[in-house]
């Protein structure tokens, strides 16, 4: 099954990669035999349409896998203290990870090497969105607007309107809460209710990723007679992947063996030699939870993590801990700011750092989710969704990436608490 899961994600990291070369050569013709406008009539559409399944998909997908993640720590309840304890590290990593990113962004600042004139039309092609969200902006009366607006009036309307993603998280969060405190008993129905959505979502979400080498090529053929191929556009997104591949080597070969060094007593060798078939594995499948059988047994039997500890802490890591993710969608939100000359404010960073943390929760550890859940970190803020062209084209092998820095978080946090279990049954 593993095999099928591998074989199927490296072919479509294959078609998607073919489809952006496609489009870019495609663009590139119709820029120099002037067929720009058949381009445009007759290839963007896809694109758009492409854009428009990943915005439709989004709210269900949060709905559905929050409420889920969330009901599913209910097993934290059998190992208390340090149960808790492994959720507030999580987080914490995440954080991290996500500060990582942000710094790499802005030292760097990929979008800048794009022309102040390629920015202005990125900025009048966009303008109304940008507007849109100035203006709401603009009604904030105090220091904890961001606050009052997380808490929805409606939740018909919170959960109608993709730009309301902080009062759909809210919302799935209750949801999850008091489900767990009414007990299983009671709300079986509901939850089986939810199960089977979740299912259905990501079901759709792979009927969207089939489709996803067509709409990359309509985006990039696109993006190219937009701007007629010039060099400017392409060096931006490189940098952007540079930028982002950065910022993942150093959570990698930097921060976790930092936190292995000080939290566990592994050996960072010893450490590195057990993740590497588990990276390699997370780096074909694109999928924390393809890994999680490998995972689970490289932590027990290389690096000696008791039973207990691996089968509690490294799947609730697959539905919570997305380090690589985090960061990603960090990086990506800025760049696309930056692009698009908009100013994020240090509140919006703020917000940035929440919705990233608290979307990772419901980011589904398969191949693409978290593409669609950059669109809520995306929506909070106020950066058009439409900046998504920017980044698809390279957004697979990065997919790659991070969910090897998924996986490698996971069982960094499992090393932590498997010696933190074992000095707490020492004492």
């Amino acid at each position: 099954m593993q095999r099928t899961k591998t074989s199927s994600s490296t072919s479509l990291s294959f078609k998607i990669f073919v489809g952006m070369v496609i489009g870019v050569i495609l663009g590139l013709l119709s820029v120099n035999f002037h067929f720009e406008q058949i381009i445009k009539d007759w290839i963007v559409p896809w694109g758009t349409i492409f854009l428009r399944l990943l915005k439709f998909v989004a709210v269900p997908l949060v709905i559905a896998s929050l409420i889920k993640g969330i009901c599913g720590l209910k097993n934290v309840e059998r190992l208390s203290r340090l149960g808790f304890k492994t959720l507030g590290i999580y987080i914490v990593t995440t954080v991290c990870a996500i500060i990582i990113g942000i710094s790499a962004v802005l030292l760097i600042k990929p979008g800048n090497f794009i022309s102040d004139e390629k920015s202005a039309e990125f900025i009048q092609q966009y303008e109304q969105p940008a507007a849109t969200e100035a203006s709401v902006s603009g009604n904030s009366v105090g220091p904890l607007q961001f606050i009052v607006d997380i808490v929805p009036e409606n939740i018909i309307s919170a959960a109608s309107n993709n730009s309301k993603m902080l009062q759909i998280i809210f919302i799935a969060i209750i949801f999850g809460i008091a489900i767990i405190i009414i007990g299983e008993e009671k709300t079986k129905t509901f939850t089986k209710l939810i199960d089977d959505l979740n299912v259905i979502i990501l079901k759709i979400i792979d009927f969207i990723m089939v489709f996803a080498p067509i709409g990359v090529l309509a985006l990039m053929a696109g993006l190219t007679v937009n701007y007629s191929g010039e060099a400017d556009v392409f060096k931006a997104l490189g940098m952007y992947a540079a930028t982002v591949i950065i910022a993942l080597l150093f959570i990698s070969f930097v921060f976790y063996p930092i936190l292995i060094k000080l939290f566990s007593k592994k050996k960072i060798g010893n450490f590195i030699k057990a993740m590497l078939p588990v990276q390699l594995l997370a780096f074909s499948t694109s999928s924390s939870a393809a890994t999680l059988p490998l995972t689970i047994e490289s932590a027990e039997k290389n690096l000696g993590i008791s039973n207990e500890t691996a089968s509690f802490v490294l799947p609730v890591g697959v539905t919570i801990n997305m380090d690589g993710t985090s960061c990603y969608q960090a990086v990506a939100a800025i760049f696309m700011a930056q692009v698009l000359g908009l100013d994020l404010s240090f509140t919006q960073i703020l917000i940035i750092i929440a919705t990233t943390t608290i979307s990772s929760i419901g980011t589904p550890g398969i191949p693409g989710g978290s593409i669609v859940m950059l669109m809520i970190v995306l929506n909070s803020v106020g950066i058009p969704p439409e900046g998504l062209a920017l980044i698809m084209g390279v957004d697979r092998p990065l997919d790659m990436l991070r969910t090897v820095v998924n996986v490698t978080g996971d069982t960094t946090v499992a090393c932590m608490m498997d010696n933190s279990k074992r000095e707490m049954c020492d004492a």
